[in-house]
């Protein structure tokens, strides 16, 4: 049978207008231009250090670089969080769902096949007894399909995909971040031991101050306001180490949490600080962000929000389907699956909307809006990636630089304080000299392991910002030469 020409000429239309239904492009004028590499590697970290430029991946493993501090008790935790993390749990709870929203996306487009079987009771006109019940038995087979002529259906299962990437990527940067979290908290409770340590020390020194005062003073040498200020001395230190202690414990208890034990049964015993300290090479080339997941994430959502604005323009066009049913149908159960019984039937249905009330123009601006939300989403993420990485590359060369005026300081005032007790014993210097030298040495050894655990904290929070994924290249100890390290291929 051939259809007159005005019969289709709807469907021409729609068909001529699918174009207009193409998602707007991303203006690129409105993202970050990305730099050939960072403003602080002017200043070289290392100059027998080398780079190795990473290939982007935001989905891989992010690799073992804790690894590059060897320490033990680090590796053991980080692999304890990897497990045992509630947010990184989550992050993977949220990831399946975004792949069973995918499949159910994907299930649209699918051939849908279903089977039915009823039975009516009914009288009145319309049936062969007039006014007198009968019954109608059915089994049939139902089959439909929508065509998607206009995109629509492909577009939302492209944005359904494009968001499980997106999760995969936050999935990725989650892990990162407990990893780092587990690694600075481990490195800031290393240091509270090795300066609960010096403390100590200086404490026991004030103790044998003390009592070389009271020997003096019941031999008639000193007054009693030496040994008075000498036992103030002990007094303040001994209430600095249990400052000390109180803080050790909230982070071991935080510590538990990042590895997901109880804080009631956790614990990790003091230990010498002897964790390698990497060192990132010069040369880090800007365009290792593309390896972040949390950039990566930003960017699929941003695609995501692209072809959720085609869908919404696919809102206008019509929607066409086809379907066909078959089966059986009588009256009585024994003729039910007779082939004289045989019942079937296809179609096709074409729905285009006429008026809504500005529905479908309400989606498309909100996909619109969703868009340019997305948009500047992803170009704060770069930014703030720009910023993270700027800021640890500057916090690692003023560090060191300040590490090592830090060390004049504390050999001069070790210097010092070794110069004091001797002439104090003779009776050269006075009690307040020797106090003042203690109280300068303990400050600037105090000062010193904050600078090197302030070079710690900058080591682990740069290759986070940089996207993780390091393995160290070489054995490093306490005091060896700088590690150099290079990114996964």
């Amino acid at each position: 049978m051939k259809f007159p020409t005005p019969t289709l000429a709807p469907l021409l239309a729609a068909l001529v207008l699918a174009g207009c239904a193409t998602a707007p492009a991303i203006d690129t004028a409105t993202l970050v231009t990305t730099p050939a590499a960072f403003k602080e590697n002017a200043t070289p970290l290392s100059t027998s250090a080398q780079w190795t430029q990473a290939t982007p991946a935001e989905a891989r493993d992010r690799g073992t670089w804790w690894r590059a501090f060897a320490d033990p008790a680090l590796d053991g935790l980080v692999e304890r969080a990897s497990l045992q993390n509630t947010s990184i749990a989550e992050a993977a709870a949220r990831l399946a769902q975004a792949r069973a929203l995918l499949r159910n996306s994907e299930s649209d487009r699918a051939l849908q096949v279903g089977v039915g079987a009823g039975a009516a009771r009914q009288a009145g006109a319309g049936t062969t007894n007039g006014s007198t019940p009968s019954t109608l038995l059915n089994a049939n087979l139902n089959l439909s399909y929508e065509v998607d002529l206009f995109g629509k259906l492909a577009r939302a299962t492209d944005a359904a995909s494009l968001d499980a990437q997106a999760r995969a990527a936050l999935l990725q940067s989650t892990r990162l971040l407990v990893q780092a979290d587990v690694a600075q908290t481990y490195l800031s409770l290393r240091a509270l031991d090795a300066e609960r340590v010096l403390v100590r020390e200086t404490l026991e020194a004030y103790r044998g101050t003390v009592q070389l005062t009271q020997a003096r003073f019941r031999a008639g040498d000193v007054a009693e306001l030496d040994v008075v200020r000498v036992q103030t001395e002990v007094a303040a230190t001994e209430s600095e180490a249990l400052a000390l202690d109180r803080r050790r414990a909230a982070l071991e208890h935080a510590l538990a949490v990042l590895v997901g034990d109880s804080a009631s049964s956790f614990s990790l015993e003091s230990a010498d600080w002897r964790t390698a300290l990497p060192v990132i090479p010069s040369g880090v080339p800007a365009t290792v962000l593309t390896r972040r997941p949390d950039v990566a994430a930003a960017q699929s959502s941003l695609l995501a929000a692209q072809a959720r604005v085609g869908v919404a323009q696919a809102a206008w066009f019509p929607s066409v389907s086809l379907t066909a049913a078959g089966g059986f149908a009588s009256p009585e159960l024994g003729d039910v699956f007779k082939w004289s019984a045989r019942a079937w039937g296809i179609g096709a249905l074409l729905s285009m909307p006429l008026l809504d009330g500005g529905r479908r123009e309400a989606g498309v601006q909100a996909a619109n809006a969703q868009l340019d939300g997305a948009t500047a989403q992803y170009r704060g993420q770069v930014l703030t990636a720009f910023q993270e990485v700027e800021d640890q590359l500057s916090a690692l060369r003023l560090l060191e630089q300040q590490s090592e005026a830090q060390g004049r300081a504390v050999a001069s005032a070790s210097r010092a304080t070794v110069l004091s007790d001797s002439r104090y014993r003779n009776g050269l210097v006075s009690q307040l000299d020797l106090l003042d030298a203690r109280r300068s040495e303990l400050s600037n050894r105090r000062q010193a392991l904050n600078v090197r655990s302030a070079q710690y904290q900058a080591t682990v929070t740069l290759i986070r910002a940089l996207g993780g994924g390091w393995d160290a290249a070489g054995k490093v100890g306490v005091g060896a030469a700088p590690q150099t390290l290079a990114a996964n291929r």
